[in-house]
């Protein structure tokens, strides 16, 4: 028994001794410049960046351009989306939920904690907000609990997802309301809780209005939601600024210096005849002159040096007059400036557009539409004014240009429909080289401007005289979440994963 006794006791002190000696070792072997623990401001900065900053290469940009039909490309082949094939969606965004975790856990008892969950609130409701306007039903309520053991998470109705989205949008407002200036905001704002606030609301606006079909649903409460917003007051102003990122010689714009891509993008001609017909000079400083009209005797400052393409022609063709320089391609600054234009995912010009639509549709009293659109405007005119005159062809945009903008075809039309038209048409200009995405679910949820297509031409195999109205699911989920999958199509789309059916949003 002594000698059992003496064996365990020597045991414990060689376990003791290893012990010690392992905390000995991870001590020394630890990079004390490294950190073990993330801290909010670095999750924040990662969170924000996640959802702001345009995803993929040049090449990705340029393919988020072509399906609202802002431009042609000529390098590589057919493009897909310019083609009319929205190909699969992605689920990828749902990475962000445990990244919002861990920042809110890191942000606990701070004085910046409420500031940290409004930008958790706000990143949850712009990803999800993106996913389901291109796929429809998605997980929502089992999404980023997968450290839980649940693997393959049930989708939500489109209905449910949008009302937690406006809930999580809500909660932001708030959450920004009680916040502190907080730390690690790449954005402009630079962490000031006031125009995030600002920006969050004007954003609910805008998921409010692409919700006008809906606008009847009563668990949704569209309208209503819409006018308490605007009666609260806390919206985007002037001096807000716009949110989004500024590029710079350490983050370029997806284009600088893209050799490859930038040249060989050519302004579609549903754009251009537009911005002709409003005597609007972001024609100068979105497109370059056609080199064959140059030569034909035109100068750089005349519209008649521009020409646009019809995106629906005949590939083939199309490269034939590109190469004829027949076309005008995006202008130069796209290709030669780190930083031609900022990022901006909302600013005041889109959401005095969208206060001038739900006033045209009697959402609400305050203010005049006629204001309203005539503020958006010219807030994007200011926008366009800050690039380098240098790029304007001699045509650039100045103060009285801007005071005398609404004339002709600019001024504000006398009927609700030719109102509203107008108003989509101005969103849809100064989305130009922004967030296309929105351009092309704007297409969907009124059909205007109108797109060109043409069954020769078109990728969309089952329906080739129809923009797409959705992309399909992601490849993955047929293998991994197949059961929920099944359930899901089945629900909406007559069990056929397919590009051309209708979500619950557009019926």
């Amino acid at each position: 028994m002594k000698n059992k006794n003496t064996y365990i006791g020597f045991l414990s002190a060689l376990i003791l001794i290893f012990l010690v000696g392992c905390s000995k070792f991870d001590e020394i072997n630890t990079n004390p410049d490294t950190t073990t623990n993330v801290p909010a401001s670095m999750e924040c900065t990662n969170i924000v960046l996640s959802v702001l900053r345009p995803g993929g290469d040049a090449m990705s940009f340029i393919s988020t351009n072509a399906l609202p039909k802002y431009v042609g490309f000529t390098v590589l082949g057919k493009n897909s989306s310019q083609y009319n094939n929205t190909g699969s969606g992605s689920f990828g965004s749902m990475t962000l939920l445990p990244n919002i975790d861990a920042m809110l856990e890191a942000a606990k008892g701070s004085v910046m904690e409420d500031s940290y969950k409004g930008i958790g609130s706000f990143a949850k409701a712009y990803a999800f907000y993106k996913m389901t306007m291109w796929m429809g039903d998605i997980p929502y309520t089992d999404a980023g609990k997968g450290a839980e053991g649940l693997l393959e998470p049930g989708y939500d109705t489109q209905e449910h997802v949008f009302k937690q989205i406006l809930d999580e949008l809500k909660a932001a407002d708030q959450f920004f309301a009680n916040g502190a200036k907080f730390s690690g905001d790449p954005s402009p704002y630079n962490g000031d809780p006031e125009k995030w606030r600002k920006a969050v609301n004007a954003f609910s606006l805008k998921v409010l209005m692409s919700l006008s079909a809906k606008e009847n649903v009563a668990s949704l409460d569209v309208k209503n939601r819409f006018a308490e917003i605007v009666a609260a007051g806390n919206l985007m102003d002037n001096t807000t600024g716009y949110l989004g990122l500024a590029y710079s010689t350490q983050n370029k714009h997806p284009l600088s210096a893209s050799t490859m891509f930038a040249p060989k993008t050519i302004v579609s001609k549903l754009l251009m005849d537009n911005l002709k017909n409003l005597n609007d000079r972001r024609l100068f400083y979105y497109c370059e002159p056609a080199a064959a009209l140059i030569a034909a005797g035109n100068i750089e400052s005349d519209t008649a040096a521009y020409n646009g393409v019809d995106v629906s022609m005949d590939y083939d063709a199309m490269n034939l007059d590109y190469k004829a320089n027949k076309f005008s391609a995006i202008n130069l600054r796209y290709l030669k400036e780190d930083a031609c234009e900022p990022r901006m995912v909302m600013t005041y010009a889109e959401q005095q557009l969208i206060l001038a639509e739900a006033s045209v549709k009697g959402w609400i009293t305050a203010g005049s539409a006629r204001t309203y659109y005539e503020e958006g405007v010219k807030s994007a005119l200011v926008a366009i004014k800050a690039t380098k005159e240098s790029y304007a062809h001699n045509v650039p945009i100045d103060q009285a240009y801007i005071d005398g903008y609404f004339t002709g075809e600019a001024a504000f039309k006398t009927t609700a429909d030719e109102q509203l038209k107008q108003i989509w048409m101005q969103g849809y200009i100064l989305r130009f080289m922004q967030d296309a995405d929105f351009s092309y679910f704007e297409y969907r949820r009124n059909k205007y401007p109108v797109f060109p297509i043409n069954p020769a031409s078109s990728l969309n195999e089952n329906n080739t005289g129809a923009i797409p109205m959705r992309s399909l699911y992601p490849g993955s989920e047929t293998n991994y979440n197949r059961k929920n999958l099944t359930e899901a199509l089945n629900r909406q789309y007559e069990g056929y994963d397919e590009i051309n059916k209708i979500m619950w949003l557009l019926k």
